[in-house]
Protein backbone atom coordinates (compact mmCIF):
# COMPACT_ATOMS: atom_id res chain seq x y z
CA UNK A 1 0.00 0.00 0.00
CA UNK A 2 1.31 3.43 -0.94
CA UNK A 3 0.97 5.55 2.19
CA UNK A 4 2.23 8.92 1.03
CA UNK A 5 -1.31 10.06 0.20
CA UNK A 6 -2.18 10.03 3.90
CA UNK A 7 -0.61 13.47 4.32
CA UNK A 8 1.08 14.40 1.04
CA UNK A 9 0.13 15.22 -2.55
CA UNK A 10 -3.54 14.39 -2.34
CA UNK A 11 -6.35 16.92 -2.02
CA UNK A 12 -7.71 15.22 1.09
CA UNK A 13 -5.29 15.43 4.01
CA UNK A 14 -6.15 13.06 6.85
CA UNK A 15 -5.79 13.83 10.52
CA UNK A 16 -3.42 11.57 12.45
CA UNK A 17 -6.41 9.72 13.91
CA UNK A 18 -7.95 9.20 10.47
CA UNK A 19 -4.61 8.04 9.05
CA UNK A 20 -4.26 5.51 11.87
CA UNK A 21 -7.72 4.09 11.20
CA UNK A 22 -6.86 3.79 7.50
CA UNK A 23 -3.63 1.92 8.25
CA UNK A 24 -5.29 -0.33 10.82
CA UNK A 25 -7.97 -1.25 8.27
CA UNK A 26 -5.25 -2.11 5.75
CA UNK A 27 -3.33 -4.24 8.26
CA UNK A 28 -6.48 -6.06 9.35
CA UNK A 29 -7.21 -6.84 5.69
CA UNK A 30 -3.86 -8.59 5.37
CA UNK A 31 -1.78 -5.95 3.56
CA UNK A 32 1.85 -6.28 4.64
CA UNK A 33 3.74 -3.89 2.31
CA UNK A 34 3.76 -0.13 3.04
CA UNK A 35 5.62 2.28 0.78
CA UNK A 36 6.92 5.76 1.59
CA UNK A 37 9.94 7.96 0.71
CA UNK A 38 12.16 10.63 2.19
CA UNK A 39 11.00 13.22 -0.32
CA UNK A 40 7.31 12.85 0.60
CA UNK A 41 6.80 15.99 2.64
CA UNK A 42 9.79 16.03 2.62
CA UNK A 43 10.28 13.80 5.68
CA UNK A 44 6.77 14.26 7.09
CA UNK A 45 5.31 11.10 5.55
CA UNK A 46 8.09 8.95 7.00
CA UNK A 47 7.54 10.58 10.39
CA UNK A 48 3.80 9.86 10.30
CA UNK A 49 4.22 6.30 9.04
CA UNK A 50 7.02 5.57 11.48
CA UNK A 51 4.89 6.65 14.41
CA UNK A 52 1.63 4.99 13.38
CA UNK A 53 3.12 1.70 12.17
CA UNK A 54 5.61 1.28 15.02
CA UNK A 55 3.39 -1.22 16.92
CA UNK A 56 3.15 -3.38 13.78
CA UNK A 57 6.70 -3.14 12.43
CA UNK A 58 7.48 -6.79 13.13
CA UNK A 59 4.45 -7.93 11.15
CA UNK A 60 4.84 -5.75 8.04
CA UNK A 61 7.42 -4.45 5.55
CA UNK A 62 8.04 -0.72 5.19
CA UNK A 63 9.84 0.37 2.03
CA UNK A 64 11.34 3.80 1.48
CA UNK A 65 13.47 5.68 -1.05
CA UNK A 66 16.43 8.02 -1.51
CA UNK A 67 17.31 10.09 -4.55
CA UNK A 68 16.69 13.73 -3.71
CA UNK A 69 18.68 16.40 -1.91
CA UNK A 70 17.54 18.45 1.05
CA UNK A 71 15.96 20.59 -1.64
CA UNK A 72 13.43 18.16 -3.10
CA UNK A 73 13.78 19.68 -6.55
CA UNK A 74 17.39 18.50 -6.72
CA UNK A 75 18.31 14.93 -7.67
CA UNK A 76 21.06 13.55 -5.42
CA UNK A 77 22.07 9.89 -5.20
CA UNK A 78 25.64 10.54 -4.14
CA UNK A 79 26.93 7.99 -1.60
CA UNK A 80 27.13 10.74 1.01
CA UNK A 81 23.49 11.68 0.50
CA UNK A 82 22.34 8.03 0.38
CA UNK A 83 23.93 7.37 3.76
CA UNK A 84 22.48 10.55 5.21
CA UNK A 85 18.98 9.63 4.03
CA UNK A 86 19.26 6.06 5.32
CA UNK A 87 20.38 7.14 8.78
CA UNK A 88 17.52 9.64 9.04
CA UNK A 89 14.94 7.29 7.55
CA UNK A 90 15.83 4.59 10.08
CA UNK A 91 15.15 7.07 12.88
CA UNK A 92 11.95 8.48 11.39
CA UNK A 93 10.56 5.00 10.61
CA UNK A 94 11.61 3.52 13.98
CA UNK A 95 13.45 0.71 12.22
CA UNK A 96 16.74 -1.06 12.83
CA UNK A 97 16.89 -2.12 9.17
CA UNK A 98 15.08 -0.90 6.05
CA UNK A 99 13.42 -3.98 4.44
CA UNK A 100 13.66 -2.58 0.90
CA UNK A 101 15.44 0.62 -0.13
CA UNK A 102 14.77 2.13 -3.56
CA UNK A 103 16.59 4.73 -5.59
CA UNK A 104 13.66 7.06 -6.26
CA UNK A 105 14.94 8.65 -9.48
CA UNK A 106 18.06 8.36 -11.61
CA UNK A 107 20.75 10.90 -10.76
CA UNK A 108 22.67 11.98 -13.89
CA UNK A 109 25.54 13.18 -11.69
CA UNK A 110 26.11 9.80 -9.99
CA UNK A 111 26.80 6.63 -12.02
CA UNK A 112 24.34 3.84 -11.22
CA UNK A 113 27.27 1.55 -10.41
CA UNK A 114 28.30 3.94 -7.64
CA UNK A 115 24.75 3.99 -6.30
CA UNK A 116 24.50 0.19 -6.31
CA UNK A 117 27.90 -0.16 -4.61
CA UNK A 118 26.82 2.16 -1.81
CA UNK A 119 23.59 0.22 -1.21
CA UNK A 120 25.57 -3.03 -1.33
CA UNK A 121 27.75 -1.71 1.49
CA UNK A 122 24.67 -0.67 3.49
CA UNK A 123 23.31 -4.20 3.11
CA UNK A 124 26.60 -5.62 4.41
CA UNK A 125 26.36 -3.24 7.36
CA UNK A 126 22.84 -4.51 8.14
CA UNK A 127 21.13 -1.14 7.71
CA UNK A 128 19.32 -2.22 4.54
CA UNK A 129 17.95 -5.66 3.66
CA UNK A 130 17.19 -5.32 -0.06
CA UNK A 131 17.85 -3.00 -3.01
CA UNK A 132 15.28 -1.59 -5.41
CA UNK A 133 15.12 1.03 -8.14
CA UNK A 134 12.37 3.17 -9.63
CA UNK A 135 11.62 4.25 -13.19
CA UNK A 136 14.95 3.19 -14.71
CA UNK A 137 15.58 1.95 -18.23
CA UNK A 138 16.18 -1.76 -18.80
CA UNK A 139 19.83 -1.06 -19.61
CA UNK A 140 20.42 0.81 -16.34
CA UNK A 141 18.62 -1.88 -14.34
CA UNK A 142 21.03 -4.47 -15.73
CA UNK A 143 24.04 -2.31 -14.83
CA UNK A 144 22.86 -1.87 -11.24
CA UNK A 145 21.92 -5.53 -10.84
CA UNK A 146 25.46 -6.63 -11.72
CA UNK A 147 26.82 -4.66 -8.75
CA UNK A 148 24.07 -5.26 -6.19
CA UNK A 149 21.24 -7.72 -6.86
CA UNK A 150 17.93 -5.89 -7.25
CA UNK A 151 14.90 -7.32 -5.46
CA UNK A 152 12.24 -5.13 -7.07
CA UNK A 153 11.73 -2.40 -9.65
CA UNK A 154 8.99 0.10 -8.90
CA UNK A 155 7.56 1.92 -11.91
CA UNK A 156 4.22 3.21 -13.10
CA UNK A 157 2.18 0.53 -14.87
CA UNK A 158 -1.55 0.35 -15.48
CA UNK A 159 -4.13 0.12 -18.25
CA UNK A 160 -3.31 3.65 -19.43
CA UNK A 161 0.48 3.18 -19.31
CA UNK A 162 1.62 -0.22 -20.59
CA UNK A 163 5.09 0.83 -21.73
CA UNK A 164 6.91 -1.37 -19.16
CA UNK A 165 5.74 -4.40 -21.17
CA UNK A 166 8.14 -3.53 -24.00
CA UNK A 167 11.55 -3.75 -22.30
CA UNK A 168 11.22 -3.62 -18.50
CA UNK A 169 9.17 -6.78 -17.86
CA UNK A 170 11.26 -8.99 -20.20
CA UNK A 171 14.41 -7.74 -18.47
CA UNK A 172 12.99 -8.47 -15.02
CA UNK A 173 11.99 -11.98 -16.07
CA UNK A 174 15.50 -12.62 -17.37
CA UNK A 175 17.11 -11.38 -14.15
CA UNK A 176 14.56 -12.76 -11.67
CA UNK A 177 13.49 -9.35 -10.34
CA UNK A 178 10.04 -8.49 -8.99
CA UNK A 179 7.92 -5.59 -10.22
CA UNK A 180 5.99 -3.18 -8.01
CA UNK A 181 3.40 -1.32 -10.07
CA UNK A 182 2.77 2.11 -8.59
CA UNK A 183 -0.41 4.02 -9.43
CA UNK A 184 -2.14 0.84 -10.67
CA UNK A 185 -5.34 2.89 -10.94
CA UNK A 186 -3.62 5.83 -12.69
CA UNK A 187 -3.78 8.01 -9.58
CA UNK A 188 -7.43 7.15 -9.00
CA UNK A 189 -8.69 7.74 -12.52
CA UNK A 190 -9.28 4.07 -13.31
CA UNK A 191 -11.61 3.78 -10.32
CA UNK A 192 -14.18 5.56 -12.47
CA UNK A 193 -14.90 7.98 -9.63
CA UNK A 194 -13.12 10.97 -11.20
CA UNK A 195 -14.62 13.07 -14.00
CA UNK A 196 -13.75 16.21 -15.95
CA UNK A 197 -15.39 18.17 -13.14
CA UNK A 198 -13.16 16.73 -10.40
CA UNK A 199 -11.03 19.37 -8.69
CA UNK A 200 -7.51 18.95 -7.28
CA UNK A 201 -6.00 21.14 -4.59
CA UNK A 202 -2.93 22.61 -6.30
CA UNK A 203 -1.22 23.18 -2.94
CA UNK A 204 -1.29 19.48 -2.01
CA UNK A 205 -2.19 17.42 -5.09
CA UNK A 206 0.26 16.92 -7.94
CA UNK A 207 -2.53 15.82 -10.27
CA UNK A 208 -3.45 19.49 -10.67
CA UNK A 209 -0.37 19.94 -12.87
CA UNK A 210 -0.47 16.60 -14.73
CA UNK A 211 -1.56 16.82 -18.41
CA UNK A 212 -3.65 13.66 -18.10
CA UNK A 213 -5.71 15.19 -15.30
CA UNK A 214 -6.79 18.32 -17.09
CA UNK A 215 -10.58 18.44 -17.74
CA UNK A 216 -10.37 17.91 -21.51
CA UNK A 217 -8.09 14.88 -21.13
CA UNK A 218 -10.18 13.35 -18.35
CA UNK A 219 -13.29 13.69 -20.49
CA UNK A 220 -11.62 12.20 -23.58
CA UNK A 221 -10.17 9.25 -21.65
CA UNK A 222 -13.45 8.32 -19.97
CA UNK A 223 -14.11 5.84 -22.77
CA UNK A 224 -11.69 3.54 -20.92
CA UNK A 225 -13.92 3.64 -17.86
CA UNK A 226 -16.94 2.78 -19.99
CA UNK A 227 -15.02 -0.15 -21.46
CA UNK A 228 -14.08 -1.42 -17.99
CA UNK A 229 -17.66 -1.12 -16.72
CA UNK A 230 -18.90 -3.19 -19.63
CA UNK A 231 -16.09 -5.72 -19.35
CA UNK A 232 -16.64 -6.12 -15.59
CA UNK A 233 -20.20 -7.39 -15.96
CA UNK A 234 -20.47 -10.81 -14.32
CA UNK A 235 -16.76 -10.90 -13.47
CA UNK A 236 -16.93 -10.69 -9.66
CA UNK A 237 -18.75 -13.61 -7.99
CA UNK A 238 -18.34 -11.98 -4.56
CA UNK A 239 -20.32 -8.86 -5.54
CA UNK A 240 -24.08 -8.62 -5.00
CA UNK A 241 -24.64 -7.89 -8.68
CA UNK A 242 -21.75 -10.16 -9.76
CA UNK A 243 -20.13 -7.21 -11.50
CA UNK A 244 -16.52 -6.10 -11.07
CA UNK A 245 -15.88 -2.38 -10.69
CA UNK A 246 -13.41 -0.59 -13.01
CA UNK A 247 -10.88 -0.52 -10.17
CA UNK A 248 -11.23 -4.27 -9.60
CA UNK A 249 -10.75 -5.06 -13.28
CA UNK A 250 -7.70 -2.77 -13.45
CA UNK A 251 -6.03 -4.43 -10.46
CA UNK A 252 -7.00 -7.95 -11.51
CA UNK A 253 -5.46 -7.23 -14.92
CA UNK A 254 -2.06 -6.56 -13.32
CA UNK A 255 -2.29 -9.58 -11.02
CA UNK A 256 -3.08 -11.81 -13.98
CA UNK A 257 -0.44 -10.35 -16.32
CA UNK A 258 2.58 -11.68 -14.43
CA UNK A 259 3.00 -13.60 -11.15
CA UNK A 260 5.77 -11.26 -9.98
CA UNK A 261 3.72 -8.03 -10.21
CA UNK A 262 2.60 -6.31 -6.99
CA UNK A 263 0.01 -3.54 -7.56
CA UNK A 264 0.84 -0.67 -5.16
CA UNK A 265 -2.34 1.31 -4.67
CA UNK A 266 -2.92 4.07 -2.16
CA UNK A 267 -6.14 5.36 -0.66
CA UNK A 268 -7.50 7.63 2.04
CA UNK A 269 -10.92 6.01 1.96
CA UNK A 270 -11.83 2.73 3.66
CA UNK A 271 -14.59 2.02 1.12
CA UNK A 272 -12.07 2.34 -1.70
CA UNK A 273 -9.68 0.04 0.17
CA UNK A 274 -12.34 -2.63 0.44
CA UNK A 275 -13.30 -2.18 -3.22
CA UNK A 276 -9.69 -2.59 -4.33
CA UNK A 277 -9.15 -5.72 -2.24
CA UNK A 278 -12.19 -7.37 -3.81
CA UNK A 279 -10.16 -7.48 -7.01
CA UNK A 280 -8.74 -10.72 -5.58
CA UNK A 281 -12.09 -12.36 -6.36
CA UNK A 282 -11.89 -11.35 -10.02
CA UNK A 283 -10.30 -14.13 -12.04
CA UNK A 284 -9.32 -13.16 -15.57
CA UNK A 285 -8.42 -15.69 -18.24
CA UNK A 286 -5.77 -15.29 -20.91
CA UNK A 287 -8.62 -14.57 -23.32
CA UNK A 288 -9.86 -11.80 -21.00
CA UNK A 289 -6.42 -10.19 -20.94
CA UNK A 290 -6.18 -10.33 -24.72
CA UNK A 291 -9.65 -8.80 -25.02
CA UNK A 292 -8.72 -5.92 -22.70
CA UNK A 293 -5.42 -5.32 -24.51
CA UNK A 294 -7.19 -5.38 -27.85
CA UNK A 295 -9.72 -2.79 -26.68
CA UNK A 296 -6.96 -0.57 -25.25
CA UNK A 297 -4.99 -0.75 -28.49
CA UNK A 298 -7.88 1.00 -30.21
CA UNK A 299 -8.00 3.86 -27.71
CA UNK A 300 -5.73 6.89 -27.97
CA UNK A 301 -4.80 8.09 -24.48
CA UNK A 302 -5.01 11.86 -24.19
CA UNK A 303 -2.43 13.72 -22.09
CA UNK A 304 1.08 12.78 -20.98
CA UNK A 305 1.49 11.04 -17.63
CA UNK A 306 3.93 13.68 -16.32
CA UNK A 307 4.72 17.37 -16.95
CA UNK A 308 7.87 17.76 -19.06
CA UNK A 309 10.28 18.33 -16.16
CA UNK A 310 9.19 15.17 -14.32
CA UNK A 311 8.98 13.15 -17.53
CA UNK A 312 12.64 13.94 -18.12
CA UNK A 313 13.55 12.14 -14.88
CA UNK A 314 12.21 8.70 -15.82
CA UNK A 315 13.40 5.93 -18.11
CA UNK A 316 17.09 6.84 -17.78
Amino acid sequence: MAVWGLNYHRSKKLSKKEALKMLEAAIESGITLYDTAQTYGPDSNEILVGELLKPYKNKIFITTKFGFGKDSSVLDSSPKRIREVVENSLKRLNLEQIPLLYQHRFDPKTPIEEVASCVKDLIKEGKVARFGVCELSAKTIEKAHKICPITAVQSEYHLMWRNPEKQILPTLEKLGIGFVSYSPLNRGYLSGKLTKDSEFNASNDNRATFPRFQPSAMEANYQIIEMLKEFGKGKNPSAKDSNATPAQVAIAYLLTKKPYIVPLFGTTNKVHLEDNLKALAVKLSDADIKAIDSSLDKIIIVGDRYPAEQANRVGK
